[in-house]
């Protein structure tokens, strides 16, 4: 079986961590000015990337092939840049890594919804068909 879906749930428990963090470090200061960061760390880099690791998990032929390793590359890394390209954004008024990276996301994101969709609509081979989990 891949270790692809434990590379999402690793990255993300990585970013829920870090989220945590600096949520109690704002608190602890009493300076919110990172809130969008803070989400943005818990949102995308926790919640995205562990609900698409246990997709994966659920749905072994979505951990195959090389665009699973894309989608990987391309998630897991804007992930990780998008909050530090929003902090650039909040504290020094420069968004292009924010930009960059949410574009990167965007582009992760629609090849995970189109390798579900060709899941969905493309019969899956006999063989490949019984290592799916029954519904």
């Amino acid at each position: 079986m891949s270790r692809l879906p434990l590379l999402f749930l690793v990255t993300a428990a990585t970013c829920m961590v870090a989220g945590v963090m600096l949520g109690i470090g704002m608190g602890m200061a009493h300076d919110f000015r990172l809130m969008p960061v803070h989400a943005h760390t818990n949102l995308v880099g926790w919640a995205s990337l562990a609900l698409m690791g246990l997709t994966l998990r659920a749905w072994p032929a979505l951990a195959e092939g090389r665009t699973a390793m894309l989608q990987f590359a391309l998630s897991a890394g804007s992930a990780l840049a998008f909050p530090v390209g929003i902090y650039f954004a909040v504290i020094h008024e420069a968004p292009g890594l924010a930009i960059a990276a949410g574009m990167v996301w965007l582009l992760g994101a629609l090849l995970f919804l189109g390798r579900l969709l060709r899941l969905l609509l493309v019969p899956v081979p006999r063989r490949a068909a019984a290592m799916l989990p029954a519904e």
